[in-house]
């Protein structure tokens, strides 16, 4: 019997520097300055001498490195990709929300 042992990181609890979401990401820290200028990432303060990202920031990241292997993006295509991908779970979690309101039906 083998067994694994696999690092935690309770993602709601922290933030991220550009280099933390660079690491565990894996995508390079130019990649991921490119992606925060379209937009498609957002630090927690723009302003800030050193930028800091929440936990959707590192999933997104993920998100835009399995989409650049997959389909070959740019960082254009993948903000894009991303825009659109983040707009799809916000409609599916309204959905949720609407089928939640609606009685249930008696079968």
């Amino acid at each position: 019997m083998r067994v694994e042992l696999t690092e935690v990181l309770w993602l709601d609890q922290r933030d991220f520097s550009l280099a933390d979401i660079a690491e565990l990401s894996g995508l390079p820290a130019a990649e991921l300055r490119a992606l925060v200028e379209c937009g498609a990432l957002t630090p927690t303060d723009p302003d800030a001498a050193e930028w800091r990202f929440g936990a959707e920031c590192l999933l997104a990241a993920r998100a835009a490195r399995r989409l650049r292997e997959d389909f070959e993006l740019d960082s254009q295509g993948l903000a894009v990709a991303l825009t659109l991908t983040e707009r799809i779970h916000d409609l599916e979690r309204q959905l949720g929300e609407l089928r939640a309101r609606l009685p249930r039906r008696m079968e």
